[in-house]
Formats: C-alpha cells, sequence, structure tokens
C-alpha cells in the first residue's frame, strides 16, 4: 500500500485522487490517501502574514520526512522555488489549463464590471493585473476554499472573483448557475507553475515507489515550468509577488511570458521570448549572442537558463524597482 499524503481540502483531495488512481496503475499496488492539516489551513490569517510561500507545503513535507506518508501531491504554484532538502519532486504530470477565471453572476467582462464593483482574489499579482484591465474596480483581499468564494458572488458580497481555472476543472467545473471568463495568458500571465501538479517523494525512496512516480511525468510541462520557476528565483520573487510568467510548448519551441508588475498596476516590465528547448541548439536569453549552441546540455538545464536569462534581463530593465 502506498500512502499519498494531502491537505484535506476538495481541491486538494480531487487532484489527489487523480494521481492516486495513475499511480496505482503505474505501480500495480493500491495507493490510499492520507489526510495531513498545514497551519495554511487552520489560520485566518491571509497568506502575507503567514509567509506567503510553501504555507501549505511545510506540514506536508515534514510528514513525508517523518515517514507518515510516502509520496506528496502539491499544486507546483505554491511551492517555494528552492528544493527542499531530502525530497525530490519525482513527477509533474501533464498541465492542464493554467488560465486564471474572473467568475460573475450574469457574465459581465472584467472590463466591463460598473465603477466600485468588488472583485476578490488574495494575490497581489491579480490585483496588478486587475488595476490594468479594469482601474474602476475594486480589489478585496479574501481567503477561504473555492466553494465558500463562489457562495459570496452568489450572495453578492463580491461582484466577481478571480480563480485559476485548473482548479474549478479539477472538482468538475463552473456551476451552472455561476458565470465565467477566462483570462488569455499573453495579456494575463498567471503564476510559475499554475495549473501543474508535482509529486514528492523522499531521495532515499525505494526505486520500485520512484520509477512509478517518475512513470506519471510528462516532459513538455517539467520544462515549462521548470522555466517559469527559474524567472521567479531569478527576481527573488515569493510565490505571491507581483509577476505573471507562462511558457507554453510550440513543438520543440517554447514562448514564454513574463511580467513584473508595480502593486497598483502603474508600472510594468515585462518579456516575450521564444527559444528552442529540446535539440541541438538552444537560445540563451541574455547573453547578447542570440541563439547559442549549449552541447549536449539536457533540455531541463535549458529551459533552467532560459528563465535565468530572462531574469536578468528583467532586473536589468529596472524590475526590481518597478516591484517595489
Amino acid at each position: 500500500m502506498i500512502r499519498l499524503g494531502t491537505r484535506g481540502s476538495l481541491l486538494a483531495l480531487a487532484q489527489s485522487q487523480q494521481v492516486a488512481d495513475r499511480l496505482a496503475e503505474a505501480a500495480s499496488e493500491p495507493v490510499e490517501l492520507v489526510r495531513i492539516t498545514s497551519e495554511g489551513d487552520v489560520s485566518r490569517a491571509s497568506l502575507a502574514e503567514l509567509g506567503g510561500q510553501g504555507v501549505f507545503a511545510t506540514r506536508l513535507r515534514e510528514a513525508l520526512l517523518a515517514g507518515e506518508c510516502d509520496v506528496l501531491v502539491h499544486s507546483l504554484k505554491d511551492l517555494p522555488t528552492a528544493s527542499a532538502p531530502g525530497l525530490l519532486i519525482a513527477a509533474l504530470p501533464p498541465r492542464v489549463d493554467a488560465r486564471d477565471l474572473v467568475v460573475t453572476r450574469d457574465g459581465t467582462p472584467l472590463h466591463e464590471l460598473r465603477p466600485g464593483a468588488i472583485v476578490g482574489t488574495g494575490s497581489p499579482r491579480r490585483i496588478a493585473q486587475l488595476h490594468i484591465r479594469n482601474p474602476r474596480v475594486v480589489a478585496q483581499n479574501i481567503r477561504g476554499n473555492i466553494d465558500s468564494r463562489l457562495e459570496r458572488v452568489r450572495r453578492g458580497e463580491l461582484d466577481a472573483v478571480i480563480l485559476a481555472a485548473a482548479g474549478l476543472e479539477r472538482i468538475g467545473g463552473l456551476p451552472a448557475d455561476l458565470a465565467g471568463e477566462l483570462l488569455g495568458l499573453s495579456e494575463w500571465p498567471t503564476a510559475a507553475g499554475q495549473g501543474a501538479l508535482a509529486v514528492e517523494i523522499r531521495e532515499d525512496a525505494p526505486a520500485s515507489l520512484r520509477d512509478a512516480v517518475t512513470a506519471l511525468d510528462d516532459l513538455p510541462t517539467r520544462l515549462a515550468v521548470t522555466a517559469e520557476r527559474a524567472v521567479l528565483a531569478g527576481l527573488e520573487a515569493g510565490c505571491h509577488a507581483p509577476v505573471g510568467i507562462h511558457a507554453s510548448p510550440e513543438g520543440d519551441l517554447f514562448r514564454l511570458r513574463a511580467i513584473v508588475y508595480a502593486l497598483d498596476g502603474s508600472r510594468r516590465v515585462g518579456t516575450d521570448r521564444t527559444t528552442r528547448l529540446i535539440g541541438e541548439y538552444a537560445e540563451e536569453p541574455g547573453s547578447g549572442n542570440g541563439a547559442n549552441a549549449v552541447g549536449d546540455a539536457n533540455p531541463q538545464t535549458r529551459a533552467q537558463r532560459t528563465g535565468a536569462g530572462i531574469a536578468r534581463e528583467l532586473l536589468d530593465r529596472g524590475a526590481a524597482e518597478v516591484s517595489q
């Protein structure tokens, strides 16, 4: 029996069960969900007050290291970019929709919401983007699970709420009595790793478990999110900083968009770059030399270098000053 550690929220259980089903098939062994409660699940403080990045992952990782479970499933966007000692992200299953979704009662597009309309979100990145898309509305900092956020829209406490489309997809989609507007990634890039799951094991996990988990890995997803998280790490930004990043595979090429926002949306610095990560040559942004041969460097190394180069470019163009 493989024990899969998960938070107890509806979304966490849904995405963990989806991974558990695939892992059971790959391992030819039953997988049991083990519920683990984190500080982020019980505290009513804002994510910023709790420390932001990693608030949901810390307790789960402690449980894995202590042997309370054998494997974890995380929403990748919730994980710090630094690796956890003794642990290994052994699989990144195929990513689902990375876009944000605006939920309203009547389907009014975000840019047409009336002056003073209240839009709920706990993300500084979304708040900055909201100021740009519709400066007439009011952003309200909220927490809570998906159901509670949707209910606040139903009751009229909020005119709209902004959620990750992936979360709604994993719990069965948007309820029929509410309307959704998907926001395009070109103008509204989302959090690094949004829409992707991370399957984590101990570095000393049995080979049989490692092999079964590794079978769930998806290379295009791994390369895309590796580049995204390298940008975030290079900017020294936490998961909830005003940074939008998305890399999308287009054959052997990857298009990466990254924007650093002022909190009030008044300024931004961004880049939109297409680079080759698979094949003989790869472009390394920020080198000033165009396309550079990188020998036999593996695709993940190329993705890491690409993201780091983009972060340097953004910093050279004043990203640190914009985000203050």
